[in-house]
């Protein structure tokens, strides 16, 4: 220690005669790092205002890096977690264990929080103390500030911070610190993706391919109940909604379950379409509909409109033209207990408005009165090609119109790139329609799906002269 000291005192005498010249002072970190090895024990107590303390004027680069794998892991294609073992030096305070808890909540906002490190140690110079681990980032100086001294003194722990050699390992990284690490320095690094039941799935870019089925088994490892990791691999095929996909890691068993808004669903991922990103929209939906409605679900899926409307009270006729959606949308109705108040089709969207939808609502609409209280509404959750769809509501029925309370809404979504997204949409279901929506619509904005592409929804009533064949006449014709 004293060898320390003369070094110490040393050094600062030549950092001053070095002052404005081009000596870095973290080599003076580095030479004591030579005489640090001779130090018995763990740690080594450092006093405040010591040789140890670095100038407010200089940065502890050293600091930001803390929690950094070691470099030799970058470009590692097949997961090795021994190689995520390094050592690194942290501040703690010696507490007698009796009060320990109790200051862990008033430090807390410096305590070291990682993941799977414990926040207190043995003291190795006795049973009746325990060493708090502090945050090297929060205790920058290995100094404690004002008001964590007036803790400890309230505590009657002296305020003394010492150094101690910490060991990290896989454990305690962060997926993202990890593929950080891993990957090419300056790539991007994917830790977020969608999750579906117990299946993690990502959509990697061609940079990260190579280092795929590490990336999947690094997810596995850093989220409890996740236990497949699956990477798309096609675009999202417009007529099944469903697109190919590989496994990356854990086990090949995509038949999942899901919650979404308190209602179970159980799918096969890799057969039917489910984005859990759509929760808010599903939602948003269903609260528009009141009991005794009556929903049209054209490209219902699995169910995550028509199911909940179900349990609503309403009146629904779902349909989807992938068989396997057709299959999962039958179970879940018989899963949440609604499949005698579903109609469930297996049709192409077209033939479903066509057929079933236009003889439901050529037999409703006439029985309407002035006051109904019935709702018809269509959604069309296609956002590839739904808005093609909308022609076929041109002269959809035949006969006199009903009252204009009665028109059905069409709730209608699509993708745009353009710069403005809510013209692009509205006009092209203008197009559609072969009408004008100004004043007519509403369009929300549901989420960004890429850079420059938008998902929108675009409600309307179907305008009487679009739906049927003949006009309203007005109602001075009517009295006359």
């Amino acid at each position: 220690l004293w060898r320390l000291g003369s070094s110490a005192r040393l050094l600062k005498t030549n950092q001053r005669r070095t002052a404005g010249s081009n000596t870095s002072f973290p080599a003076v970190w580095m030479l004591l790092a030579q005489y640090s090895g001779r130090i018995p024990g763990p740690f080594v107590v450092v006093k405040k205002n010591s040789f140890f303390t670095m100038p407010e004027t200089v940065e502890d680069k050293s600091n930001l890096e803390l929690y950094s794998p070691h470099p030799e892991v970058r470009g590692m294609t097949v997961l090795d977690r021994e190689a995520f073992k390094r050592t690194i030096v942290v501040p703690v305070i010696k507490v007698k264990k009796e009060i320990v808890n109790t200051l862990l909540k008033s430090l807390k906002h410096v305590v070291l929080q990682r993941p799977g490190l414990k926040r207190v140690v043995e003291d190795p110079e006795g049973e009746d103390n325990r060493l708090v681990i502090l945050d090297p980032h929060k205790i920058p100086k290995f100094s404690l500030g004002e008001s964590e001294q007036e803790v400890l003194k309230k505590f009657n722990v002296h305020p003394e911070v010492s150094k101690y050699n910490l060991e990290l390992t896989y454990e305690n990284f962060k997926s993202e610190e990890i593929l950080r690490a891993i990957l090419p320095e300056g790539q991007e690094v994917t830790s977020g993706f969608s999750r579906v039941g117990h299946i993690a799935h990502l959509n990697l870019r061609d940079h990260q391919l190579p280092y795929r089925y590490l990336i999947g088994q690094v997810i596995i490892d850093k989220n409890p109940g996740i236990t497949c990791v699956v990477n798309k691999t096609s675009i999202i095929d417009s007529t099944y909604r469903n697109f190919q996909m590989e496994v990356l890691a854990g086990e090949s068993n995509l038949v999942t379950k899901v919650r979404e808004n308190n209602i179970v669903y159980e799918l096969d991922f890799s057969k039917v379409y489910w984005n859990p990103r759509l929760s808010t929209e599903h939602g948003r939906i269903v609260e528009l509909l009141k009991p005794g409605d009556v929903l049209f679900d054209v490209f219902a899926g699995i169910g995550p409109f028509a199911i909940p409307a179900a349990k609503k009270k309403c009146h629904v006729f779902a349909n989807d033209l992938n068989p396997e959606s057709y299959n999962w949308l039958s179970h879940n109705c018989r899963l949440n207990k609604v499949d005698n108040k579903i109609k469930v089709f297996n049709m192409d969207g077209r033939d479903f408005l066509l057929g079933p939808v236009r003889e439901e609502l050529s037999k409703e609409l006439p029985l309407l009165k002035g006051e109904q209280k019935t709702s018809f509404h269509i959604v069309m959750n296609l956002p590839a090609l739904a808005i093609e769809f909308l022609d076929v509501f041109r002269h959809l029925l035949v006969g006199e119109p009903c009252s204009a309370a009665g028109l059905p809404m069409v709730h209608c979504y699509g993708f745009s790139k353009h710069h403005d997204p809510t013209k692009d949409i509205q006009e092209r279901a203008e197009a559609s329609l072969g009408t004008s929506l100004d004043g007519r619509c509403s369009t929300y904005l549901v989420r960004n799906v890429a850079p420059n592409k938008e998902m929108l929804c675009i409600s309307f009533q179907i305008p009487a002269d679009v739906l049927y064949k003949r006009p309203c006449p007005d109602e001075g014709e009517e009295q006359a």
